[in-house]
């Protein structure tokens, strides 16, 4: 049974959470009826409720004031929660949810959904009596505004962000919190909602019952046309567990630009009171493209293509100039990123320093490359077609692959112990040249163009072959010249570099299981030190991949018994956070995108359908592409 009183209240775990979006902000919904994170109007702005980095930094509860057990779901196809408290002689729900509009004149999302948490409260049997307490505390927990009565409910005063609440109870003074006790009987209904503007605008009159009621019908009815109208083509045995995890990445989706961020959160840590902990509310080249890749695989190419139209967009007019290609942008677009840390924050169970921004923006990562022109050929292979603009930039790109492939970076998991020649870089350069050949013709690639992208893709393989092998650890290292075991090895096969049975990759698959992870099976990204304090829990999607190369290789009762177990760490209500700790805690930010992303690649994995990760055939590209799904 839950605490009475909110004093008692225990700071709970990631996993205690639930996602709330409209495509547009988000925020996060604690078991107990609690909203400890929200971003509004968009996920990157500065969040009015942030106790998840704080105890201070604001909330809003609703729960009942007497000890209570919980039950909770999404509404089938939808991203509205309902919460049932179970009392003793009494239940009550609470349905939460973000205002969500459609696209005009169609039953698509909607760009412009206004920023509007709805929470409405009914009484299904018995009575209870109800705690309703809203602390607002905008831009982290800087601004403590006044709450001012008003017809309906109440305003804010003072800070740079204003809100219009619905409250049923009356305030009669200003104050910075506001609690209401109240008794809720069978047929009851209770409905409130929060409203966010500038204040510098006219403000809106707090919503009536009414109009709460509608703009939830609406917001649900939105959600499930939407999953009707975008099916997916997976047909096994998880099928729930992939359309949630499809959901959640359209719940990730900024519907203005199509940008999908890598979490709504930032700061969650990869391990309890340590200090990596950031700040995710960007769009990632590569976890975009791994989802545009892993969406066209599950019939979702219409939104996988919007996804890729972003980053086109986005780093256009870099490439070709000779400048890197930026590994990550603001929802909008934008390039600039400084990271800095918000040291009034004590941190979730803290962990320290809390940042809002991220100093990875400028890194070199060269591995970019190979993730957008796969995601290229994974839309062309539906039958996509390029304009001129975006074929030039793909030729762009696959130019640079044939320039930079040999350079040091960063790698994948942006370390900051310094330059190195990593190996996952070097494949998905050898990625992108041969995506670029398979589709030379769509992009209007000359004669000369193909044969030096071919050449650099053999010149490519050689070295990887030649210098990515360690023999002291009997598999292929993390970097040239490294003697150190990593997880992003597992993309060899999954990229059609080499086949899964391959000696030299089956003996690097065995050298990961045994040494690279835990006593679950779930996979580390890596165990040498990386220029941070601390450690890290295994990376979910190094899991998935772990999975895939199982399936691959035949092994598919151990492929479905590991991905049972990281699907049996998932919460509640499905949703999956970065890393997990050796007793299946969430660790990191949450839920995570490449997550479910990795989810969604290992489910068609072990369906023997995994036909837009890896290609087959065509002789004349570059290298002999062997992998084939073995029964």
């Amino acid at each position: 049974m839950r605490p009475a009183s909110d004093v008692e209240r225990i700071a709970p775990p990631i996993s205690d959470y639930a996602l709330l979006s409209n495509c547009r902000g988000s925020a996060l919904v604690s078991s107990d009826g609690s909203i400890d994170w929200a971003c509004l109007p968009s996920f990157a702005s500065p969040a009015v409720f942030a106790r998840l980095l704080g105890p201070d930094a604001g909330h809003w509860s609703i729960r009942p004031a007497f000890a209570f057990d919980v039950v909770r779901t999404y509404i089938p196809g939808t991203l509205v929660l309902e919460t049932e408290y179970r009392l003793s002689g009494a239940t009550v729900r609470l349905t939460d949810a973000l205002l969500m509009t459609p696209e005009p004149g169609t039953e698509e999302i909607g760009p412009d959904s206004p920023p509007t948490i709805i929470r409405v409260l009914e009484c299904l049997e018995g009575s209870a009596v109800v705690d309703a307490e809203l602390a607002p505390r905008p831009e982290y927990g800087l601004t403590r505004p006044f709450l001012l009565p008003a017809e309906g409910g109440l305003q804010s005063f003072g800070g740079s962000t204003a809100i219009t609440v619905a409250w049923p109870e009356s305030v009669d003074a200003p104050q910075s919190t506001v609690r209401s006790r109240f008794e809720i009987s069978e047929g009851d209904k209770h409905a409130f909602a929060m409203q966010e503007f500038s204040p510098w605008v006219a403000r809106p009159e707090p919503m009536t019952e009414d109009e709460i009621l509608e703009a939830l019908m609406g917001t649900t009815a939105l959600w499930r046309a939407w999953s009707s109208n975008h099916t997916t083509r997976y047909e096994g045995p998880h099928r729930d567990e992939v359309e949630r995890s499809a959901l959640v990445l359209q719940a990730l989706q900024y519907a203005r630009t199509k940008a999908i961020v890598a979490a709504p959160t930032t700061s969650l840590p990869e391990a309890r009171g340590g200090e990596r902990n950031w700040d995710y509310r960007y769009a990632w080249v590569r976890d975009a493209s791994m989802a545009t890749s892993a969406l066209a695989e599950a019939a979702h190419d219409f939104k996988a293509f919007g996804f890729f139209t972003f980053f086109v967009t986005s780093a256009a007019g870099r490439v070709n100039e000779g400048h890197d290609l930026q590994i990550l942008y603001g929802i909008e677009g934008e390039r600039y990123i400084p990271e800095t840390t918000l040291d009034h924050l004590s941190g979730f169970a803290g962990s320290r320093p809390v940042r809002v921004g991220n100093g990875a923006f400028d890194q070199t990562q060269l591995d970019i490359f190979g993730h957008l022109l796969h995601a290229a050929w994974a839309l062309w292979s539906t039958g996509r077609e390029f304009g001129p603009h975006i074929s030039r930039f793909l030729r762009d790109l696959a130019d640079c692959a044939a320039d930079r492939w040999s350079d040091p970076d960063y790698g994948i998991w942006e370390q900051r112990a310094g330059l190195q020649h990593t190996l996952f870089s070097k494949l998905m350069c050898w990625v992108a040249l041969d995506r670029a050949v398979r589709m030379r013709e769509a992009i209007g690639a000359t004669e000369h163009a193909v044969e030096r992208w071919a050449q650099g893709a053999a010149d490519v393989r050689e070295a990887i072959e030649k210098n990515g092998w360690s023999e002291s650890l009997g598999a292929y290292s993390q970097a040239f010249g490294v003697d150190a075991l990593d997880a992003s090895a597992l993309m060899l096969p999954l990229t059609g570099f080499v086949p899964v049975d391959d000696e030299r990759m089956a003996a690097t698959i065995r050298a990961i299981e045994v040494n690279l992870t835990d006593a679950n099976g779930f996979v580390y990204r890596y165990r040498n030190a990386d220029g941070l304090e601390g450690s890290e829990g295994t990376f979910a999607i190094c899991t998935f991949w772990l999975v895939a190369c199982q399936a691959l290789a035949g092994r598919t009762e151990e492929a479905r018994s590991l991905f049972r177990r990281v699907l049996g760490c998932a919460n509640d209500v499905g949703l999956l956070s970065e890393e997990l700790a050796s007793d299946g805690a969430m660790l990191g930010n949450f839920p995570q995108a490449l997550t479910h992303i990795g989810l969604l690649m290992a489910a068609f994995a072990l369906e023997h359908r995994f036909d837009l990760m890896f290609p087959t055939g065509d002789s004349e590209a570059p290298g002999e592409q062997t992998n084939q799904i073995r029964s």
